[in-house]
C-alpha cells in the first residue's frame, strides 16, 4: 500500500496543463500538508476556504517534496523538484490518490448516503446490519470510522481524498467486502469522492443547511445531485420519493433508479401502523415488523436501509428480521432516563430547523398528555445564521418550555447568536422561553424544571463531545452532562 508508485502512472487520469521536470520517477507518499512533505512525496497545493495551499509550496520544497501539484506554479522553480500544473488541485489529488492506493473502491461494495438528515443513522445501521448478516464491513461517518468493530476517530463527515482512499485500502486489506459512508455536500464540491466507484447511492431528504458554505439552496441541491450524477451504470440510486427533491436526484442517473415511500408508489413501500415510545410498527413490502427506533423520520431511514440491503442482494425477510433488533447511531434520538423520578432525557444531533421539528414532532406523537416537553437548543457560530430564529421559534412553539443556549459558538459571541435566536420567538411564546448562554447551566435548568415523567430534549450536539469556543475545543458531552444533572438534582 505504501510502496513506491511511478509518477507517470499517477498522472495518467489527470489533465496536465504544464510540467517542469521528468515524470519517470517513483513517489512514496501523498500529502496536502506541507509539514508532512519530504523526499519522495507529492505535495498538493489546495485552495481552501480559510487558507491557500499555494503559499506553502516553498515550505514543501524546503521539506524535500519530490513533486508539487498546483493550479499556479511559482515564479522560481527549484531544479530538484518536479512541478505539475493542473486546473483543479483537489480533483487531481482525488484521482491520483485513488491510483496510488490501487483503486480500493473498485474492489468493495461501496454505498454512499447523502441528504440533510439521516445520513449518519443510515450509514451506521447499514454497517450494523451487514455485520449481523456476517460480513466484514467498513463505516465512514460523522461519528466515527470503523473497520468491523475497530473504531478510527473521524474529523470530517467525509475525509480528504488521500485519507479516504487510504482508509478504503485499509478496509480492503482487513477483509471488508462492504463499506457504508456518509457523503456530504462539501465532499462532492471539494472532490473528496472523485475517482471512487460506488455500488449505490442513497438520498434521504433535503432541507435548509450549509448555506454558509454553498451560498444558495440551488447550489446545495446541485452539490447533492453531483453525487448521483457520478454513479456508474452498475450502481443503484435509491431516493426518497416523498421528498420533493427526491425525484430530482434521479434525473440523468445512468444506473438503476429506485425509490422508497411511506405515502405513494415506490420500489420499496412502507406503511406506518404505530409510532410509540417503545418503537415503530411498520408494514414493509407487505410484512408487518416491530422496530426499536422511534419517529416517522426513522421510518424513512429504515426503509432506505432495507431498500439498499435488498438492492445489494440480501434476502428481504432476513434483512427485516435483523433490522427489527437494531438500535440507532449514538446521539440520534438517544434516550437517557433518570433513575429516581423517571424523567426521560433525549439527546439528539438536531441542528437544522427540519431536524429539530422532526424530533419535537416525534416527541409530540409519542408523549402522554400529562408529560411536559422541555427543550434545550442552541445554534453554532460562524455558520448559517438564517436558521437561528427559525429554530428558536420551533423550540418555543413545540415545547412547554424552551431554554436557548450556546452550541459551538466558535469565534462568535454566544450572546449575539442568542439575540438572533430570540428574534424568532413569537410574542405569545416569550413567557415559555429562557436564555442561558452557559450550556451546562441551561441543561441543569431544564432538568430542574422537569417534573416526574416529563421529557427533556437536549438538541444540537448529539454524538459530539466538545464545545468549540474561540478556536479551542473543551470537553462537553450532552449525554454525560444530562446524566450528571439528574444525579445532582436528585431526579
Amino acid at each position: 500500500m505504501n510502496q513506491a508508485t511511478a509518477l507517470s502512472a499517477l498522472l495518467a487520469p489527470v489533465v496536465v496543463l504544464a510540467q517542469h521536470g521528468a515524470t519517470d520517477v517513483s513517489v512514496s507518499g501523498l500529502t496536502l500538508d506541507s509539514r508532512q512533505a519530504g523526499p519522495g512525496t507529492v505535495f498538493f497545493a489546495l485552495r481552501g476556504t480559510a487558507t491557500d495551499g499555494h503559499q506553502f509550496i516553498p515550505k514543501a520544497v524546503e521539506q524535500g517534496a519530490a513533486v508539487i501539484i498546483a493550479e499556479e506554479l511559482p515564479a522560481d522553480l527549484a531544479s530538484t523538484t518536479i512541478y505539475v500544473q493542473v486546473a483543479d488541485s483537489a480533483e487531481a489529488m482525488a484521482r491520483m490518490a485513488a491510483e496510488f492506493y490501487g483503486h480500493p473502491s473498485r474492489k468493495l461494495q461501496l454505498v454512499g448516503v447523502t441528504g440533510t438528515n439521516g445520513k449518519t443513522t443510515c450509514a451506521t445501521m447499514l454497517h450494523k446490519l451487514f455485520r449481523e448478516l456476517g460480513y466484514h464491513c467498513g463505516l465512514l461517518s460523522t461519528v466515527q470510522n470503523q473497520i468491523d468493530e475497530q473504531v478510527i476517530p473521524a474529523t470530517h463527515t467525509t475525509p480528504d481524498a488521500i485519507r479516504l482512499n487510504e482508509l478504503l485500502a485499509r478496509m480492503l486489506k482487513a477483509g471488508c467486502t462492504h463499506v457504508f459512508m456518509e457523503v456530504s455536500s462539501h465532499a462532492v464540491v471539494q472532490h473528496r469522492i472523485t475517482g471512487l466507484q460506488f455500488a449505490g447511492g442513497i438520498f434521504t431528504n433535503l432541507t435548509h443547511d450549509h448555506l454558509d458554505y454553498h451560498g444558495t439552496f440551488d447550489a446545495y441541491l446541485k452539490a447533492k445531485k453531483g453525487f448521483f450524477d457520478m454513479l456508474p451504470k452498475t450502481a443503484f440510486a435509491l431516493t426518497n420519493a416523498d421528498d420533493k427533491r427526491g425525484p430530482v436526484m434521479l434525473q440523468n442517473v445512468v444506473g438503476r433508479r429506485e425509490s422508497y415511500s411511506l405515502r405513494g408508489t415506490a420500489t420499496f413501500r412502507g406503511k406506518l401502523l404505530e409510532n410509540a415510545v417503545h418503537g415503530l410498527h411498520l408494514e414493509v413490502d407487505g410484512q408487518e415488523v416491530q422496530f426499536r427506533l422511534i419517529g416517522v423520520f426513522n421510518a424513512y431511514n429504515l426503509l432506505a436501509i432495507y431498500g439498499a440491503a435488498v438492492l445489494l442482494g440480501e434476502d428481504s425477510t432476513e434483512v427485516l428480521t435483523v433490522l427489527s433488533g437494531l438500535t440507532s447511531a449514538p446521539g440520534r434520538f438517544e434516550p437517557v432516563v433518570s433513575s429516581k423520578v423517571r424523567i426521560t432525557g433525549i439527546v439528539d444531533y438536531a441542528h437544522t430547523p427540519d431536524a429539530l421539528e422532526n424530533v419535537l414532532q416525534t416527541i409530540a406523537d409519542i408523549r402522554q398528555p400529562s408529560q411536559q416537553v422541555i427543550t434545550v437548543v442552541g445554534c453554532g457560530g460562524n455558520r448559517d445564521g438564517a436558521k437561528r430564529p427559525i429554530m428558536a421559534r420551533l423550540a418555543a412553539q413545540l415545547s412547554n418550555r424552551a431554554v436557548l443556549t450556546s452550541d459551538n459558538p466558535r469565534f462568535e459571541d454566544p450572546n449575539d447568536i442568542l439575540t438572533q435566536m430570540q428574534g424568532g420567538v413569537p410574542v405569545e411564546d416569550l413567557g415559555k422561553v429562557l436564555t442561558i448562554a452557559d450550556r451546562r447551566e441551561a441543561i441543569k435548568t431544564a432538568v430542574a424544571l422537569a417534573q416526574p415523567g416529563d421529557i427533556v430534549l437536549v438538541a444540537g450536539k448529539g454524538h459530539e463531545t466538545y464545545q468549540e469556543v474561540k478556536g479551542v475545543r473543551a470537553e462537553f458531552d450532552d449525554k454525560q452532562v444530562l446524566t450528571e444533572m439528574f444525579d445532582l438534582l436528585g431526579k
